[in-house]
């Protein structure tokens, strides 16, 4: 009864998203437009006059969130048309109904039209420029951390159809993980891997663990060894890089050593793939040790997804829904190995249910200290928990067959 009544709010959140259309604004619009982009470039460059230029974008998204459509405009995002491709794909298989089907090969044609341009395979990134403290990262750049959702994605639809067509853009997808993104050797057995093509530098955890997942699916999936090698060399480097208490720093690079609730789920989500796949060891004495810190560290005492383990500045929020569908995301695929994990999903699923889900179908995008912010953004929430429902009750029907 539970799956049939949480299917039908899917089914609303779906109305929702046909009349609301594509695009959307973002937790990045402020800084997105032209003079967003000058306030964070002068933040990382003169850092006090630069507190001065965000600090009203600051406000405005603490306390006045629907001001963000003042600063850039709403856009079309690769990665959430490709978790909701995902998420109609299971919603086909979960109710057989042919028009999810539809709908998820309507955002998989989406995506062969919004790739990256300028390269020889299928890669995808932002679709703006991103200002960050090594410089701007120009729009349509892909992405080692948004490419493989997309792999994900055309493979989700694949396995209903088996249309060939999807099984060349997943090739060339893995074609270009493989050789256009960079290994940087931290050890014998270990390499980290670039950002994007041209990053010089790598060291972002989050990254090589992508990575090493999708690589080793595609490994498996074109039988091509040199895919796993590769993939290897970046699973060493994020095994390695784990600390002595069970986490993961964002990278390694000593300036941005935070732990925070959606980049942990990305590393142990990959970390579960590969372990699926290979039956790996050492992912599982990994995962092991990492979902322990998870549940004690990144959880309120309510038993509800926080967005740190320790905040590394200053805050305007107090819960996102970004962390709350990467926790189910998670929480699905190690269903039934750790206890206290299994408890967390069902309070925050039944917390989402209650109390994030609007009438009109769609999510609160966060938590904020006075109130709420309900702008809808498809990036930054939506469509990651559009799949992670999705597939949690995907799986709980075929756990009940």
């Amino acid at each position: 009864m539970l799956i049939t009544e949480r299917t039908r709010q899917i089914e609303r959140f779906v109305d929702w998203l046909d009349n609301y259309g594509e695009t959307s604004y973002d937790h990045q619009t402020f800084f997105a437009g032209p003079l967003g982009r000058r306030a964070k470039s002068l933040y990382y460059s003169h850092h006090l006059l630069g507190m001065f230029a965000v600090s009203p974008m600051i406000f405005i998204e603490a306390f006045l969130p629907r001001g963000r459509m003042f600063f850039w405009k709403k856009q079309r995002f690769p990665i959430a048309d490709a978790h909701y491709a995902m998420g109609f794909a299971y919603l086909h298989r979960l109710t057989q109904k042919e028009v999810y089907y539809d709908k998820a090969v309507h955002f998989l044609n989406v995506l062969k039209e919004t790739r990256a341009p300028n390269y020889k395979n299928f890669c995808w990134g932002y679709p703006f420029d991103w200002v960050t403290r090594n410089g701007t990262i120009p729009a349509n750049t892909p992405f080692i951390t948004t490419t493989p959702y997309v792999y994900e994605a055309f493979d989700a639809v694949y396995q209903i159809d088996t249309n060939n067509e999807w099984l060349e853009i997943m090739h060339s997808i893995a074609e270009h993980c493989a050789y256009d993104i960079k290994d940087f050797s931290i050890s014998e057995n270990s390499t980290t891997c670039s950002y994007y093509p041209d990053d010089e530098k790598g060291g972002v955890v989050n990254a090589s663990a992508y990575r090493a997942s999708m690589l080793t699916m595609a490994a498996l999936r074109f039988k091509n060894d040199k895919y796993w090698q590769i993939a290897a060399g970046n699973l060493n480097f994020v095994l390695q890089s784990q600390r002595e208490n069970g986490s993961w720093y964002y990278t390694i690079d000593g300036t941005r050593d935070f732990v925070d609730h959606y980049h942990t789920c990305f590393v142990l989500k990959a970390l579960a793939k590969i372990e699926k796949l290979k039956n790996h060891r050492g992912c599982r004495e990994a995962i092991e040790r990492g979902v322990s810190y998870y549940v004690n560290e990144l959880f309120d005492i309510n038993g509800l997804p926080k967005p740190f383990a320790q905040a590394p500045r200053l805050m305007v929020y107090k819960r996102e829904l970004y962390d709350c569908a990467e926790c189910i995301n998670l929480g699905t695929l190690l269903k039934n190995r750790n206890p206290r994990l299994d408890d967390r999903i069902r309070v925050t699923m039944d917390y989402i249910f209650s109390k994030w889900l609007k009438s009109n179908g769609s999510f609160r995008s966060r938590k904020l200290y006075l109130g709420w912010d309900n702008v809808p953004m498809h990036r930054w929430g939506q469509s990651q928990m559009f799949r992670a429902l999705c597939s949690g009750l995907l799986h709980e029907g075929a756990d009940k067959d």
